[in-house]
């Protein structure tokens, strides 16, 4: 795991606060869509599917920063749409880092090397570049030519002038153990990220490709072959030991979603990120008011194939804390990434 040292004690301090006040819902990173316009047209993207009046709106600053601080998560992911299209975003970002929270700007970075100068480097924040795979396989995902190599000129101008950047990277049915292989290298030894995420596609209903994503067993067995002959240690993943456990069925959990809940426009999305189905004005009304227990693999059709990050990895962030051994092993890992 290669979470900076001081966002791993942050985020251990604010868990364990959690478990003194004895609450059993509460966020642990917020997913922030102040807009849903985006500059390209991913094929397994099902989060622009909207009228054009709802695509030319922007969130006030305001509301994202208020949203974000209701919620008293300490991390927040902006997603969308494509941020950098916000004209405001440089002040959204500026105000949750003055407020100490930990930042990450998702971009497909077509638009990062124009608008980077916005922004100033901080142990706070990170660029979160979406990368699918190498130069033919993301342009082909992204559904655009040039892309990928515009992505990494982002993120090796990023990183030349201090930026924390990080990549998140989505796989299908079309990936094999190989190609997966081949980008995380890519990223993790020649860019040199800072930290890399990974996930498995969602079944998104609106998604233009509905032929590509994966079932929970060629998932299991797609990561368990890329994760084989240490290549799962020695890559900087940005996910809990127990997290990768499960990708390569080595552990199974239940779904967490009241852990990463999503703020859109239309308000607090319920039940997930992945999943509409309808808005409420504040988290805890989410919390309160969503009936959890209709949610998750065997109970709602839409979840059977689900094993995304924002489901599962707070559910295995949450049995890791619960468990010595699985916290030390969780400390050494991080310790170990830290010395990379």
């Amino acid at each position: 795991m290669a979470m900076p040292l001081r966002q791993t004690i942050r985020v251990g301090t604010y868990l364990a606060e959690q478990r003194l006040r004895k609450r059993d819902k509460f966020p642990l990173i917020v997913e922030l869509e102040p807009l849903f316009a985006c500059n390209l047209k991913c094929e397994g993207c099902g989060k622009i599917q909207h009228p054009a009046g709802v695509l030319k709106q922007r969130m006030p600053v305001a509301q994202a920063v208020g949203a974000v601080l209701e919620s008293g998560a300490p991390m927040v992911s902006i997603a969308g749409g494509e941020p950098l299209m916000h004209p405001q975003i440089d002040e959204i970002v500026r105000q949750l880092v003055a407020r100490r929270k930990y930042v990450f700007l998702c971009t497909n970075a077509m638009l990062l090397r124009k608008k980077i100068d916005k922004f100033k480097p901080s142990p706070y924040f990170a660029f979160a570049v979406h990368i699918d795979g190498l130069r033919e396989r993301h342009d082909q995902s992204v559904a655009k030519e040039g892309v990928f190599d515009e992505a990494v000129a982002a993120i090796k101008e990023a990183k030349r002038r201090g930026f924390r950047v990080t990549t998140n990277s989505t796989f299908f049915n079309t990936d094999t153990p190989q190609t997966i292989i081949e980008v995380l290298n890519y990223l993790n030894d020649d860019l040199k990220v800072d930290e890399m995420m990974i996930s498995p596609a969602y079944a998104y209903e609106k998604a233009p490709d509905q032929d590509h994503f994966l079932g929970v067993k060629e998932t299991r067995e797609l990561f368990a072959k890329a994760f084989a002959g240490g290549n799962r240690k020695r890559w900087r993943l940005n996910h809990s030991p127990l997290f990768l456990d499960f990708l390569e069925g080595k552990a199974d959990f239940p779904c967490t979603a009241w852990a990463i809940p999503n703020y859109s426009l239309f308000g607090w999305q319920r039940p997930c990120y992945l999943m509409s189905d309808g808005y409420v004005p504040t988290y805890r009304q989410l919390v309160e008011e969503t009936d959890w227990d209709k949610y998750g693999r065997g109970k709602d059709p839409r979840c059977d194939n689900c094993m995304a990050h924002c489901g599962y990895e707070p559910t295995a962030v949450l049995a890791t804390m619960g468990s010595l051994k699985e916290s030390l092993r969780a400390m050494r890992e991080t310790v170990a990434g830290n010395k990379d």
